[in-house]
């Protein structure tokens, strides 16, 4: 399952976020999002989970949860062609 985490700490790493929801479960991968000029996080990122259940859980118990003052957003991610796009007129 792939999950969104939003409302991130500018400061916070790939490996952080990794280690945040590995409390819950095997990740496969977990991706900070950067501008990719100056590599600076942009706020949100992506972590993919093998074990639905225990991604649901992790999204339950982590969503709301502060992490340095912010408080996460957490929920399952959308498949990149189910977002909308902007109608062009």
């Amino acid at each position: 399952m792939n999950i969104y985490v939003g409302n991130l700490s500018y400061s916070v790493s790939r490996d952080e976020l990794k280690t945040l929801f590995a409390e819950f479960g095997a990740v496969r991968r977990a991706t900070v999002v950067t501008d990719k000029e100056t590599q600076r996080s942009k706020g949100f990122g992506f972590v993919e989970m093998d074990d639905d259940t225990a991604a649901k859980r992790a999204m339950e118990k982590l969503h709301g949860h502060e992490i340095n003052g912010r408080p996460l957003r957490v929920n399952e991610a959308n498949a990149r062609d189910e977002r909308r796009r902007p109608q062009l007129a």
